[in-house]
């Protein structure tokens, strides 16, 4: 009986397409890499295995034959040709030596703005915009040229963000060269506005004022649910707010911010069930599900990911309309031998690898382990709740873990708990757009219905990503996507046997005791009597210095980005913070500002006389007034007390005449407020980021500097004088430092001049959140030793 059911379950999928769609993908693949010739010679020996099967095969083989032979046919030829034609492309030779252009384009996709890492809000993080165009017409270094091929535009936002896929425009920039793997002939890096802007089909425009309308309506709610509603809907995360972002990311429900299958299929199954409740016929049916398709992908744009998700979402829609399993796979192995055909591109693209994969489980093993739970008694609904999210996760996380490194263990329990608002979400965000226009009461109505399900999937990404080890370190790459799929595979074949489940369950209990640090199961953390704790917030500074009540401590700087900082603060029970110390307005400082009001109440805001860079003024000026707290300027010479700690300003003695627009980076680093605190475990020299003039300042005017514990300026730089540190003599010296940044941080030189000095050197890249405690002579450390890994 068991062997007639396995039987059948093979009979319920057609696998004739897929031999065929595994070629196509990895000749395309094979030639974006490699070379066309390798898609020609990949291609040929489809031809010949589909020339065998034809002419020696049996009959059953002839559909295998036939799709081999075309697939192969234009791998061959036209696929090669066209990664060819790229290669060969003469803006390709001229971004090689850095040509300059002026080129007529026309513009494939919507602008993606290129967030800076560590600003205090995406949109004063945002100073360019990458636009995917057609060449039309090429002049290079005054010289015309031959070229039609794709370019990738590196522009500002001004000017540039509003433009829309089919419009043409004239600008001019240098060439660089372009990212291996695509067929994109150069990048082109411009400077000023565009010229000659042409009119875009209406309906861009239309779809434009739509999506402008779903912001406008999204204003009435808090910020975070405001920013994830077009995300969620659209797959537009230009509002979203950076902390929510990362707690996505990190709980594994990111997907859910991208245009996917998954939306197409919920809004055509949405249609498809309102046609049943009128008793429609089926090709009623099937044409109001795809004019409703057709529509969602003019609006949300026609980037080639959301082709990719529409071709996607229509199978899914396939399998529900025709209510077959079998239809599934043969649809998807077709739709991947057109996609790569239409774009190959897409073969190297990892959301296409993923969508496939994701699309591939849902189809085969989801089902077949929602009715092995139901068999198990679990009611039909959780059972699909249960099967689908573990099935997609399971194909997934291999490539999940070779793109990312790491892998995410609270995935499937997030996704879970997030299905059952994701479809409602959905279709009232859609609703709301369309309708929202024509009826803004409506549309207000139904963003209003929507809050609640938007909350509750910021809750769930949220508590995911506290979650202890929410994340694991993952080798990345290739190794590690085998690495992770073989393990996979092991789990789920061992699974199948009943003596075997125990001890796969007791591999991987005994594999997470080994791999989640112990601290996070039992965390000794934070140390008893702390006085001070560097917290580890990638490249970026936070400080907290405790006072004698217990969940009181002053805070300086809150590091690059929400999150990290109230980790920190968190671990360390703090939930009280008398004052909040800005040293000065460089996003690395100020960028997690928010995320320390998060259950928290701050007495006051404190800053030094910087008022550079503007929009961090104004971010910090803004977040002073919605919170509903001082914002006060320190001065040289100011002490402030709390019960077991004291603040006196030093600094900075280093003025600057320029205007607040004028000033660079040296000058707002060396305008850092620096502070002599008086702790429990001794002096402490806290510095900002001050550089060589405001550091030879306080040595000119005769400043004590002498301290126990040194918190080194500018995250370890070459920019601190040997003077300045002899003078500190520190004991320890406190260096906050995010792994791999590329600014070189710390120096080896300043590093080794501490070394000479006798002072023990901490790295938060290294050692993660560092205290500072009492000790039996002076102070000593503490190091947590949980690393963030490279900064985002």
């Amino acid at each position: 009986m068991k062997l007639d059911t396995e039987e059948k379950s093979r009979r319920d999928h057609d696998f004739r397409l897929v031999p065929a769609a595994v070629a196509g993908w990895a000749a395309t693949l094979a030639g974006l890499h490699l070379g066309w010739w390798v898609a020609t010679l990949v291609g040929a020996v489809a031809i010949i295995c589909a020339t065998v099967l034809l002419v020696r095969g049996r009959t059953r083989y002839v559909g295998v034959g036939g799709a081999l032979l075309l697939v192969g046919l234009v791998a061959a030829v036209p696929t090669a040709l066209r990664i060819h034609d790229a290669a060969a492309d003469p803006l390709g030779s001229a971004a090689v030596h850095g040509g300059t252009a002026a080129l007529r384009v026309e513009i494939s996709e919507r602008p993606r703005p290129i967030h800076q890492a560590g600003y205090a809000d995406q949109q004063a993080g945002t100073r360019s915009v990458a636009i995917p165009a057609r060449v039309t017409t090429a002049t290079v270094d005054g010289r015309p040229v031959e070229s039609t091929g794709r370019v990738l535009l590196l522009a500002p936002v001004a000017g540039w963000s509003g433009l829309l896929p089919g419009q043409e425009v004239t600008t001019s920039g240098r060439l660089m060269p372009a990212r291996g793997g695509e067929l994109t002939a150069a990048v082109l890096s411009v400077r000023a506005a565009p010229a000659d802007v042409g009119p875009a089909p209406w309906w861009q425009r239309a779809a434009a004022v739509l999506r402008n309308s779903l912001h406008s309506l999204c204003a009435i709610l808090p910020e975070e649910p405001a920013g994830l509603l077009p995300g969620l809907v659209l797959g537009d995360t230009s509002a979203l707010p950076q902390r929510v972002e990362e707690e996505f990311k990190a709980s594994g429900l990111t997907h859910l911010m991208a245009v996917s299958g998954g939306n197409l299929v919920i809004i055509g199954g949405a249609v498809l069930l309102l046609c049943r409740l009128v008793r429609a016929g089926p090709r009623l049916s099937a044409a109001a599900a795809g004019s409703s398709l057709a529509g969602f992908l003019v609006l949300v744009g026609p980037e080639p990911s959301v082709v990719r998700a529409g071709v996607m979402g229509g199978i899914g829609l396939l399998a529900l309309a025709l209510g077959r399993r079998g239809s599934a796979l043969p649809a998807l192995a077709f739709a991947v031998c057109v996609l790569v055909a239409w774009d190959p591109t897409m073969a190297g693209n990892f959301g296409f690898a993923l969508s496939v994969l994701a699309t591939a489980g849902l189809v085969l093993l989801a089902p077949r382990w929602a009715d092995s739970l139901v068999r198990r008694g679990v009611p039909p609904g959780y059972a699909e709740g249960l099967a689908v999210p573990l099935a997609a996760f399971v194909v997934t996380a291999p490539v999940i873990a070779g793109m990312a490194g790491t892998v995410s263990i609270v995935s499937v329990v997030t996704n879970v708990l997030a299905a059952p608002v994701v479809a409602p979400v959905t279709v009232l965000g859609v609703l709301a757009t369309v309708v929202g226009p024509w009826w803004p009461g409506a549309g207000h109505l139904l963003i209003q219905v929507a809050d609640p399900e938007a909350r509750w999937l910021i809750t769930v990404a949220r508590h995911g990503a506290r979650a202890p080890g929410a994340a694991l370190s993952w080798p990345g790459g290739w190794w590690g996507g085998l690495c992770a799929a073989v393990l996979l595979v092991v789990i789920v074949v061992a699974a199948r046997f009943r003596r075997l489940r125990l001890l796969v369950a007791i591999g991987l209990v005994v594999m997470l005791l080994t791999v989640v640090p112990a601290k996070v199961l039992a965390p000794g953390w934070p140390p008893d009597g702390w006085a001070m704790v560097e917290c580890d917030v990638g490249q970026g500074d936070a400080v907290v210095l405790a006072t004698a009540e217990p969940g009181r401590a002053v805070v300086v700087d809150t590091g690059p980005e929400p999150g990290p900082v109230d980790e920190c603060l968190r671990r360390l029970g703090v939930d009280r913070v008398p004052l909040l110390v800005l040293s000065h307005l460089h996003a690395d400082h100020i960028g997690g500002l928010a995320s320390v009001f998060d259950g928290r109440a701050v007495g006051a805001i404190a800053v030094g006389p910087g008022r550079a860079p503007a929009w961090a003024w104004q971010s910090v000026s803004g977040e002073a007034r919605r919170r509903g707290v001082p914002l006060a300027q320190l001065s040289e010479g100011q002490r402030l007390e709390w019960p077991g700690l004291s603040l006196e300003v030093l600094g900075p003695r280093y003025a600057t005449t320029r205007a607040p627009a004028l000033q660079d980076g040296t000058m707002i680093n060396n305008s850092s407020v620096v502070l002599r605190a008086e702790t429990s475990a001794g002096r402490v020299l806290l510095t900002g980021d001050v550089e060589l003039a405001a550091q030879a300042d306080l040595l000119a005017e005769g400043v004590d500097l002498r301290a126990d514990v040194l918190k080194v300026p500018h995250h370890g730089s070459r920019y601190s004088l040997p003077q300045f540190l002899a003078a500190v003599r520190p004991r320890t010296a406190l260096i906050s430092v995010g792994a791999g940044n590329g600014y070189g941080h710390p120096s080896k030189s300043t590093v080794d001049v501490l070394g000479t000095m006798g002072v023990l050197v901490t790295r938060t890249d290294v050692d993660g959140d560092t205290a500072v405690l009492p000790g039996g002579s002076g102070s000593a450390v503490a190091r947590r030793g949980e690393p963030r890994g490279p900064p985002r």
